[in-house]
């Protein structure tokens, strides 16, 4: 039996007035999601541990059947393991987004929608005018920029402590920015790995002044410039936040006898770092983006052909994440319908013609409302499908169906368990 996630990022939704009091999930026409719900089963999921984050890195971490007081060090080391930047034992790696602020508020964590390509131009610009002076002043490389994808980009702090708190800018649309800024954690002691490392406060000290003085340098960038005289938002800030050091992780191989070899198919350095330390093969898709535009056909394409030599396969799609982030209803809606019939559809209809079975299995990694905008961790539905699985009574996928399912109320790595046990 091979094995396969199909993961709709942030697909989950609350009751929506607008909807009738439906959840999208609920409301969207789907039938390749609730025929698998018919055929299969289906039951719920909690994704965050209790004092953890609502955050991706968490909640796809969950998802794989790791335990995350074990080895959570944040987003920074996972992508940094993504982009092929090997951490040091005294590196701190920290997301850098790079966003929009306008009237001294958060707009959008992404920068407008910012392309990758741009976001290149503007970090090789800050690690010629920004780091470079403080490095020069410290008498080391103390600060590093790295491009990563779009407006999620990296950024290495040498010596720095982990042990800050941070606002991730998706939960924090149209709130003033200097009452986010970096913090100390309270009541925190002085913490050594390997080399002596910064202090929480000189670390939050440095990244507040990174805050501060990139908005200066970003607002003079001619990119930006352009963008203010087309009306269009700018990219005028970075914002780091979810940092830690190189975390240790078990391969899935190491886990589970059943996966022999495995894929994570993805556009988001996150997921592809959560793969890198799972031991799973990084499949990169021509037009694959993170946004609703992604390269759906593309991502289902290379699945079954990561199937057909491999025992397990991840595929990871942003798009319904970012829209919920926009609050922008009509947009989240299309991303379920094109997951479901660009995605999954055209997976289930070449599996089913193999001779050697295949599970499929879909959910999301926590619920993104589009009326919120920020990330919940409230239980996320799933269902299981393969051939010859008794089904139950679950006659469609959402969340309140799949309350009814069969496996009831997993939590955590339980769902992994449950899921290579089908063998």
């Amino acid at each position: 039996m091979k094995h396969i996630i199909i993961l709709g990022d942030g697909m989950a939704d609350l009751p929506v007035e607008r909807l009738g009091g439906k959840t999208l999930l609920q409301y969207v026409k789907k039938p390749m999601m609730d025929q698998l719900a018919r055929e299969g089963r289906c039951g719920r999921l909690v994704t965050v541990p209790e004092g953890f984050p609502p955050g991706s890195e968490v909640a796809n971490t969950a998802i794989l059947g790791y335990d995350l007081k074990k080895v959570y060090e944040g987003r920074g080391p996972l992508e940094a393991a993504s982009i092929g930047y090997e951490m040091t034992d005294d590196d701190f790696a920290i997301r850098c987004n790079i966003i929009t602020i306008e009237d001294g508020k958060i707009i959008t964590h992404n920068g407008g929608n910012l392309e990758t390509k741009d976001g290149d131009v503007l970090i090789k610009y800050l690690n010629e005018t920004l780091a470079k002076p403080i490095n020069e002043r410290e008498g080391c490389e103390r600060v590093k920029f790295i491009t990563g994808i779009q407006y999620r980009h990296l950024l290495i702090i040498k010596g720095g402590s982990k042990h800050i708190v941070c606002a991730p800018p998706h939960d924090h649309p149209n709130e003033p920015w200097r009452s986010l800024l970096v913090r100390p954690e309270s009541n925190n002691t002085f913490h050594q790995t390997g080399s002596v490392r910064l202090s929480s406060e000189a670390t939050a000290k440095l990244l507040n002044e990174l805050i501060t003085k990139s908005q200066e340098l970003l607002a003079a960038h001619p990119f930006n410039i352009e963008r203010a005289k087309r009306g269009e938002r700018q990219a005028n800030s970075i914002w780091p936040w979810s940092g830690g050091y190189r975390p240790s992780m078990e391969t899935l191989q190491q886990q589970y006898p059943q996966v022999k070899s495995g894929t994570v198919i993805s556009a988001v350095d996150l997921i592809r770092g959560i793969g890198h330390y799972a031991g799973l093969k990084i499949v990169e898709v021509p037009g694959a983006t993170g946004l609703a535009n992604t390269n759906y056909e593309g991502k289902a394409l290379a699945a079954i052909e990561a199937l057909r030599h491999d025992d397990f396969v991840f595929v990871h799609v942003e798009a319904s994440d970012e829209a919920g982030h926009d609050g922008d209803l009509e947009l989240k809606l299309k991303t379920i319908e094109y997951l479901d019939q660009r995605l999954i559809a055209p997976i289930y209809k070449e599996v089913c013609t193999w001779k050697e079975s295949v599970c499929i299995a879909v959910l999301p990694d926590h619920l993104t409302p589009v009326e919120q905008r920020i990330h919940v961790g409230q239980p996320v539905p799933f269902l299981i499908w393969y051939r010859g699985i008794s089904p139950d009574e679950v006659q469609q996928y959402d969340e309140v169906s799949c309350v009814s399912g069969s496996y009831g109320l997993l939590k955590l790595n339980e769902f992994m368990h449950t899921l290579m046990s089908i063998s």
